[in-house]
């Protein structure tokens, strides 16, 4: 524990779970391991109903700190600024950052919490905070989030192997996905439906065989085609064109993997009726020709023995 830190309410909490990875351990294998040291779990643990949890440090710690809210209130003041943190939203505390934070004396919080370093740490921490506010993005409660930090804990709860430690590292990192993209890792809620652009990708899937202009999907979505263009690059990277041609290769490289259909045919499954030009969009996204392909794909088979 870092030597600025101030905390309290040192007997614990009823139900409570707290697991510090030693030293010797993040030293020695976890900050050196190919597949850890990219991010990895330092400490972590579940605090239900945990009255008068007070953390205080003036010159932050070097790991960065996530605190899911489930249940309860909470406050965090970090550069000299104060939130309050409700149910289903989470703290994200950049490394070496000043901050304190305690549970309300009314209704404390029930959280999770998780410190963690490795090489690629800082960025995941930017990444969550890029679209969020004060430092506590929200989150729909999820069972299945809860599930992989319990995972975590019962795994590191049976000692430190290094299948162990790569497991629960790798399911940390799902557990991180799981609050940058929330609208992947959820289910879409039956009332609320998919959005715009979501279900622009369902209609792509659905026509894959068609070739589609711009202006049809921008009709589809409702949308003038220059504000439906921006919605979908900002949402994907891509243009609606550009992601609507990827789908179509993806489709082809099933095509050319599971049948002995030629390659104009496959082209004109796909909606091209030319073949070179269909030949020339492929090798442009998958950096080899669709006969170049299919050779890798039989040499591949031929090695596996089947």
């Amino acid at each position: 524990m870092a030597k600025n830190t101030v905390l309290r309410r040192r007997d614990g909490f009823e139900g409570q779970k707290l697991m510090v990875l030693p030293k010797k351990i993040i030293t020695n294998f976890l900050s050196k391991d190919p597949v850890t040291k990219q991010i990895y779990i330092t400490d972590i643990g579940y605090y239900p109903k945990a009255k008068h949890h007070y953390a205080e440090r003036p010159n932050g710690i070097s790991q960065h700190i996530i605190i899911y809210c489930t249940e309860g209130y909470g406050w965090l003041e970090i550069n000299k600024k104060k939130v309050e943190v409700s149910p289903s939203q989470f703290i994200a505390i950049p490394a070496n950052t000043p901050h304190k934070y305690a549970a309300n004396m009314d209704k404390p919080w029930t959280i999770y919490w998780i410190h963690f370093k490795g090489e690629t740490a800082a960025f995941i921490i930017d990444l969550i905070l890029k679209n969020s506010e004060n430092y506590k993005p929200y989150l729909s409660y999820s069972e299945d989030r809860i599930k992989l930090f319990e995972d975590i804990c019962y795994n590191l709860e049976k000692g430190y192997s290094s299948d162990t430690l790569r497991y629960v590292n790798m399911i940390f990192s799902h557990f991180l996905s799981s609050l940058i993209y929330e609208d992947k890792f959820n289910h879409v809620d039956e009332q609320t439906g998919p959005d715009i652009v979501d279900k622009t990708i369902t209609y792509m899937q659905d026509n894959i065989k068609l070739m589609i202009r711009l202006d049809e999907f921008s009709a589809f979505a409702n949308l003038s085609t220059s504000h439906f263009s921006a919605i979908f690059r900002a949402r994907t990277g891509y243009s609606p064109i550009e992601y609507f041609n990827q789908l179509k290769v993806q489709k082809a490289c099933q095509y050319i993997s599971f049948t002995t259909m030629s390659i104009k045919s496959i082209a004109i499954s796909l909606g091209i009726e030319d073949q070179y030009y269909f030949s020339r969009m492929f090798t442009k996204l998958m950096g080899s020709s669709p006969n170049e392909y299919r050779k890798k794909i039989k040499q591949h088979n031929q090695l596996l023995g089947s």
